[in-house]
């Protein structure tokens, strides 16, 4: 294989809110809203990224902006399909000659037909061989452990639209469990809260802003305080309010009362000498859900284990993702085409 052709190798984090696309000799040189614009007349594509998220709830009748990515797997595959034809040109920069080989990452829990759908999307687009690798696996290597040995790790994935959870000894992964509670449903928490008790309709971008200025999971030793616009939920006129970071802390509860469970969950059908691995390592989280504030301490005190955020939580998927290319030419001889990693 040629130098070109394996420099062009690409690992792919197919996020629910973000693409992120790792080149070979390169490092992650795309990072991307999963976001596509359609004009509905005629199905051409207007816009791919950030610049179709700058049009999201702003387009006339003609055209439509859509996320065809939901809970990590594809639900659109014709605009998942443009979406990354679109993306893998502008990564490559120029023609591929030839086609790249591409490590796509997916939920621990996805479908027979979940999976078809990704290397089918991914193949259209233009790449020539598709090795998909779950999510937490991918996460675990981007974040430097090494999940070759024997001791066992524990790796909570929080991305956009599933958080996985994992324990991995030996290279593979020993209990996992995918839940769809992640960021987007913490999104979506504090626009249902905002709109019942503040009687305040706002948007998706509105409510991202406010968890990350002054979301929190738990209590702060000093409340933080937020002007946001909305609409009036009764008059449908423009309206400011102020919310403070305990409301927040209030809306979000339910959906990191989920997670929390389902860590135990899996902590529960861990054996004791794993799980007496993970106690001295600690739980790594990774994901942009995971830089929710106080997250890691909720988990900690809930569970006893430290909880550590990882270094780049956010990249942490594609970075795995890139690291897996050094080793296609063994994989091609140890598992063929068909395999997940």
């Amino acid at each position: 294989m040629s130098f070109f052709s394996i420099e062009k190798d690409m690992g792919i984090d197919l996020g629910t809110a973000t693409i992120l696309i790792y080149i070979k000799g390169r490092g992650i040189i795309l990072k991307e809203p999963s976001i596509i614009a359609l004009d509905k007349n005629n199905n051409s594509v207007l816009a791919v990224g950030e610049e179709a998220r700058k049009m999201f709830g702003k387009t006339p009748d003609n055209i439509v902006t859509i996320r065809p990515i939901r809970d990590g797997v594809i639900s659109n595959y014709d605009a998942a399909e443009k979406m990354l034809k679109n993306l893998i040109n502008k990564a490559c920069g120029i023609k591929r000659t030839p086609a790249p080989r591409v490590v796509i990452s997916v939920p621990c829990h996805a479908t027979g037909v979940d999976r078809r759908a990704v290397k089918d999307a991914a193949i259209n687009a233009g790449a020539k061989k598709v090795y998909l690798i779950e999510e937490p696996m991918a996460a675990a290597i981007g974040a430097g452990l090494n999940i070759t040995k024997t001791s066992g790790n524990m790796i909570i994935n929080i991305g956009a639209g599933t958080t996985d959870i994992a324990v991995i000894s030996l290279g593979g992964i020993v209990i996992s469990t995918s839940i769809k509670v992640a960021g987007d449903r913490f999104d979506e928490s504090i626009i249902q809260y905002i709109r019942k008790k503040h009687k305040t309709v706002i948007g998706e971008r509105t409510a991202e802003n406010i968890k990350i200025t002054i979301g929190s999971a738990y209590k702060a030793k000093k409340e933080r305080f937020m002007e946001v616009s909305g609409t009036d939920a009764i008059t449908g006129f423009p309206k400011k309010i102020t919310i403070s970071s305990e409301e927040i802390r209030e809306a979000l509860k339910e959906a990191v009362n989920t997670i929390v469970k389902s860590i135990h969950s899996v902590l529960e059908k861990t054996t004791p000498e794993v799980s007496a691995d993970i106690y001295d390592k600690g739980i790594i989280m990774t994901g942009g859900g995971a830089l929710l504030n106080g997250l890691d301490m909720i988990i900690q005190e809930s569970t006893k284990i430290p909880a550590h955020i990882a270094e780049n939580a956010v990249s942490c998927v594609a970075l795995g993702t890139g690291k897996v290319l050094d080793y296609l030419d063994k994989l091609d001889m140890a598992y063929g085409e068909d395999a997940t990693l």
